[in-house]
């Protein structure tokens, strides 16, 4: 996607870790002051590269001024907040579900069956920055590693690993040279592939874009046992400022999803339910680029989707027949 770097709140975040690389110095030089009175000279000492480890933490720990130390402190405090204010986001904004109803995205037979085996379950999040996770204030927070956290709370004794191959401003065109090295030759059991927002933000055809991903879905489909779910663009200012081609993009990418009977979660309608459904300004999940997603938007967009995924395998555990030809997930 876009390789515009906002100041956003992983800028933010950086600034007091940065505070504190700064103050290390100070920190420590009184510290080896004290502790060169307290300790008589050896050659050693007199090196501080030679320094035993013993001796380099005890230099660091020795206590700071007061004032250095309360300095020190309150950054310490400050990152602490942000962590927890990305941990507990939930708590202040509820992650619901589009208030039309859905329909499930079907059946996901290869993931169920590993599951039921008790084997180990491979899913590629394929994609690009939005799958990279930029916009989040950390790696943990993309939607791939909460999706990963997801299923492991739902499956405790699964072995399963979710492998985020999503490099930013990359399209169908650039997915497609790398296809083969990291989805098909990872045998995968799962592909989640995020495409399309770039195709929309360059004036690409969306013809052109929902032919490759037609035939890269061919591919992994004939090369081994896996499960596919496509996730069209995000509704973010970026995108819907070229709403003919947005919306276009949208129900071509809708329509290969039916013709090869693989699953759709449709992200630009889930995301416009947040906004005009249930009130949430889009600078609520949406960063200051007007393009990529916040910790919030990453976090709700992952509940889903494991959501979904969960609900598929379960049908399919407990014996319902969900139909090869019904795979998408319709959320209106």
């Amino acid at each position: 996607m876009s390789a515009f770097r906002p100041f956003g709140l992983s800028t933010w975040l950086a600034a007091p870790a940065a505070a504190l690389l700064m103050l290390t110095p100070l920190l420590q030089a009184p510290a080896r002051a004290q502790a060169a009175q307290a300790t008589p000279a050896s050659p050693q000492a007199a090196d501080p590269e030679s320094a035993s480890p013993t001796q380099t933490t005890i230099a660091a720990t020795s206590q700071p001024p007061a004032e250095q130390r309360g300095l020190t402190s309150r950054a310490i405090d400050k990152v602490k907040q942000v962590a927890k204010s990305a941990g507990d986001i939930f708590s202040r904004v509820p992650c619901l579900s589009p208030k039309g109803g859905s329909k499930t995205m079907g059946s996901l037979p290869h993931v169920a069956s590993k599951l039921i085996a008790g084997k180990p379950v491979v899913i590629v999040a394929f994609g690009s920055s939005s799958t990279a996770g930029y916009g989040a204030s950390s790696p943990d927070f993309n939607y791939p590693n909460r999706l990963a956290a997801q299923l492991r709370r739902q499956y405790p004794t699964a072995d399963i690993s979710v492998i985020n191959a999503g490099v930013g401003g990359e399209d169908a065109p650039e997915m497609m040279k790398r296809l083969q090295t990291q989805v098909i030759d990872v045998h995968p059991d799962l592909v989640i592939w995020q495409v399309g927002t770039n195709a929309v933000l360059r004036n690409l055809d969306p013809g052109d874009t929902a032919k490759m991903v037609e035939d890269g879905i061919s591919r992994i489909q004939a090369a081994g046992d896996a499960d596919v779910v496509l996730v069209d663009p995000q509704y973010s200012p970026r995108v819907t400022e070229r709403p003919e081609s947005a919306n276009r993009m949208v129900k071509l990418l809708g329509k290969v999803a039916e013709l090869r009977h693989v699953g759709i979660f449709p992200r630009f309608e889930v995301m416009r339910d947040w906004h005009e459904k249930q009130a949430l300004p889009v600078e609520s999940f949406v960063i200051a680029d007007g393009l990529h997603m916040n910790d919030w938007g990453y976090a709700c967009f992952a509940q889903l989707l494991g959501d979904d995924i969960i609900r598929s395998v379960g049908q399919i555990k407990l014996g319902v027949n969900v139909p090869a030809d019904v795979r998408t997930y319709r959320p209106m």
